[in-house]
């Protein structure tokens, strides 16, 4: 089911916003002070492409860093990187099969949002590899 989810998924949504976390990953590239911003976007582009099957929790080891960062991001491009899963949620729950399109939507909100101090696992690996 996860597979038919995540196809249906990389047609109608997955690929657009992938192109969005991209862009913005490459934006935030060009500066030495953005590379970890792109790289977290370069990280959730992949979660964005295929996310059924996948969660994100957060990483014990995070500290202050990555509520500044979360902060900094939110300002740089987790708003309008949300505001796109916000749209296309809305727009997939129109209909009746589009409903858990656009709850996955939803539930990348949060990660679009505060992406520093999270991990993506597999939803079979419920917690994220410890790093001590």
């Amino acid at each position: 089911m996860k597979t038919i989810l995540n196809i249906i998924w990389l047609v109608l949504s997955g690929f657009w916003l992938f192109l969005g976390y991209v862009f913005a990953g490459v934006l935030l590239c060009i500066t030495i002070i953005g590379i970890p911003f792109g790289i977290a976007a370069f990280r959730i582009a992949v979660y964005a492409l295929w996310p059924f099957g996948r969660t994100t929790v957060e990483r014990r080891d995070a500290g202050a860093p990555s509520f500044i960062g979360n902060i900094l991001w939110v300002i740089l491009a987790g708003w309008w990187l949300a505001l796109a899963h916000i749209v296309t949620g809305f727009l997939q729950c129109i209909t009746i099969i589009g409903i858990p399109l656009g709850l996955a939507n939803f539930k990348l909100i949060p990660v679009s949002l505060f992406p520093l101090g999270r991990e993506i696992v597999r939803t079979d690996q419920p917690f994220a590899s410890s790093r001590w």
